[in-house]
């Protein structure tokens, strides 16, 4: 005696060894016995033999079409053999039993599986939606074959075109355009970035990263909203200064200005102002769910997608000519000894006498200028050598606070787009990139002032009780990175008991949120606190470090990596073939004259700080790859570090993480949904 039955959704069949109530022992024809549910037996038969009856029934399974057979169907529960003597015959045989089994097993959308062997007919609506989705699964089928016929050609489908950013970082594994390039980098044995770019999907290297960067972090595009700046109403006091500023030629967010009084006096104000739009912007307002949706400004050469639009940032910018409002820091100090003896903070309207652009006076306004070894014929000539005395002096008691002096070997590297004119960039233009050594005068006068500035207002913050964002170091221990925080904490890096930024409330999100809260610090001094836009522990704080860390971190990587790219383009403009370079660790080496980081095949085993020469071999504008070998060593020994920056910018920046996967099948459809989702 020989039973049917099924086993975790499959028909097995074999030779009864055993029977008991409720279960029987059954040998399969590969010898393997297993014990069955009587419950689960379909069949009961002398003959033929297991295997052929299988066969006999697969084979009728296919002869019946599921349209008659659903027609036929009783509309109660019915069981197989039923339907198999209503299709087939009056006396059924076993194998039309069988394959009358086989066949509405695999049609659940027209029959519905009530128990063992038992079935009811779907409901006709049921039948039509699932014929439909049936339909549209095969054409979706043939056309992910045409799509991935034509990709592995050298064409590029429209639609793949339109998605390609979404393909290869954020794909949508159910997507036909997925599976298509999917299936077609199979074929071709290419990348999937390599096969995109073969069939033309990739219009240039530098519109691909652009457009990638936009999908990722603006895919709502680029454009404010209608927006108007709000008027400052509160009436402001005229401040009895001359301000100027420091900035870059192209710089239009004008955040900060300096002033300095009483000279020679004994006692000397050095004042910072910066620009207020938080005395205008309300949290919560639209400017600033437009300013929190970007949290910072986009820099990359040639261009920059500001935080705010720009009739909004000139309303509030320092520029020269005009009586700008401004949130200001007055440190009185003893001009000889240039102990700070007094902080005070003000809300006023500040005379911005000059914006000094120092790409244009770096060259006149020198060390030599400011400390008297040379004349200063420039204008606020006292001003700024006052600046640079206290800059000096500043940092060099950071220095003791650090524990070890700040040392800067590389310059700054200032990349030119010929011929740009404040269009958005094409990725073909002429660029130059020349040096700045980091430290000059006018920046160290800047940087300084800003440090002073926004420490200062951390300590104020911290003494009215309010709470801010402030950024912190433990130490200089290697990997002890910088974090936010809502509490004040000090920051080993500076040498500055707590730190915060405040000083571009037009380029960062953060400094404006500060700026709020040092408003309400200048306005109510130790109550600050109950007026204060943010309260101690409020979890919109800690929700804006949140996406502020996020997005800061995201745009300095894509800046980072746009300027690798016209470092590429630098090279293959200027036919730069070898390169000087300093060897870092594991084969990376650092180009002594020119902002890049690249592996050079030989290096591996050359001591740190070893000095090469290095000859490229290749260059890819769309990985940012450079591939170069060894030439020769230029020194006998490698010279000790004595540059104390981290290393952690070591790694060349800008390689390409694809989120395909040319080994992934991809989910299977979903069932078809209705036509109003």
């Amino acid at each position: 005696m020989f039973a049917l039955f099924e086993d975790a959704g499959k028909f097995l069949a074999g030779r009864i060894l055993s029977e008991a109530e409720s279960s029987m022992q059954i040998e399969l024809d590969s010898g393997k016995r297993v014990k069955v549910k009587t419950a689960h037996v379909l069949i009961k038969f002398d003959k033929p033999s297991p295997a052929e009856l299988i066969a006999d029934g697969q084979r009728l399974s296919e002869e019946i079409d599921l349209d008659l057979a659903w027609e036929f169907a009783p509309e109660g529960e019915f069981g197989f053999a039923d339907l198999a003597r209503d299709y087939f015959d009056a006396k059924a045989t076993l194998g039309q039993q069988a394959g009358a089994l086989f066949r509405l097993f695999e049609a659940p959308h027209y029959f519905r599986r009530m128990g063992k062997g038992v079935f009811k007919k779907a409901p006709a609506e049921t039948v039509k939606a699932a014929l439909l989705g049936i339909e549209r699964k095969k054409q979706i089928a043939a056309q992910i074959e045409q799509w991935a016929a034509e990709l592995a050609q050298g064409q590029c489908p429209a639609p793949i075109g339109d998605q390609i950013y979404k393909i290869l970082f954020r794909p949508d594994k159910n997507g036909p355009e997925y599976k298509a390039v999917v299936e077609a980098a199979k074929r071709s044995q290419k990348a999937p970035l390599d096969l995109l770019k073969d069939a033309g999907a990739i219009a240039s290297p530098y519109q691909f990263h652009w457009k990638r960067f936009l999908f990722e972090h603006f895919p709502k595009g680029t454009n404010f909203p209608a927006l108007s700046a709000p008027e400052i109403k509160e009436e402001l006091p005229l401040a009895p200064v001359r301000a100027f500023s420091i900035d870059d030629s192209q710089t239009t967010e004008i955040d900060d200005a300096l002033s300095v009084q009483g000279l020679g006096s004994g006692t000397v104000v050095f004042g910072v102002h910066i620009a207020a739009p938080g005395l205008a912007i309300q949290p919560d307002s639209a400017v600033d769910k437009v300013a929190r949706d970007r949290f910072s400004t986009v820099y990359m050469p040639g261009w920059k997608l500001t935080m705010l639009p720009d009739d909004v940032v000139q309303a509030y910018t320092l520029i020269e000519g005009r009586d700008c409002p401004a949130v200001s820091i007055y440190l009185s100090m003893d001009e000889a000894t240039l102990e700070i003896t007094s902080r005070e903070t003000r809300l006023e309207r500040v005379p911005i006498a000059a914006n000094l652009r120092h790409d244009k006076l770096d060259h006149v306004i020198t060390d030599a200028t400011l400390t008297g070894a040379a004349p200063a014929d420039y204008d606020f000539a006292p001003e700024l050598a006052f600046a640079y005395r206290l800059a000096k002096d500043l940092k060099a008691k950071r220095e003791v606070v650090r524990g070890k002096p700040e040392t800067f070997n590389r310059p700054d590297y200032n990349f030119r787009l010929e011929g740009n004119d404040g269009r958005e960039p094409e990725g073909a233009e002429q660029v130059s990139i020349t040096t700045r050594q980091r430290g000059a005068a006018l920046d160290l006068i800047v940087a300084e002032a800003m440090i002073l500035a926004n420490s200062s207002w951390g300590g104020i913050l911290a003494d009215c009780g309010v709470p801010g964002i402030y950024r912190s170091q433990a130490s200089l221990a290697p990997g002890m990175k910088v974090r936010m925080g809502t509490k004040p904490a000090p920051h080993a890096g500076m040498g500055v008991a707590q730190y915060t930024w405040a000083t571009s409330p037009l380029r960062r999100y953060v400094d404006l949120v500060n700026q709020w809260q040092i408003i309400a610090c200048a306005r109510h001094g130790k109550t600050a606190a109950l007026a204060a836009p943010f309260k101690p522990k409020d979890a919109q704080l800690f929700s804006i470090i949140s996406g502020f860390d996020a997005a800061y971190s995201a745009y300095n990587g894509f800046q980072s990596g746009i300027e690798r790219y016209w470092t590429l383009k630098y090279l293959q403009q200027q036919g730069i073939t070898e390169l000087t370079a300093s060897v870092l660790k594991d084969g990376l080496v650092r180009a002594d004259t020119l902002p890049l980081v690249f592996r050079a095949l030989g290096c591996e085993n050359l001591p740190r700080n070893s000095h090469v020469k290095v000859r490229i071999t290749g260059l890819d504008e769309l990985t940012l790859d450079v591939h170069a070998n060894l030439v020769e060593r230029l020194d006998a020994e490698a010279e000790p570090a004595a540059d104390t920056e981290s290393d952690e910018d070591e790694e060349p920046a800008g390689v390409l993480t694809l989120a395909i996967d040319v080994n992934d099948e991809g989910a299977e459809p979903a069932a078809p949904a209705p036509a109003a989702s």
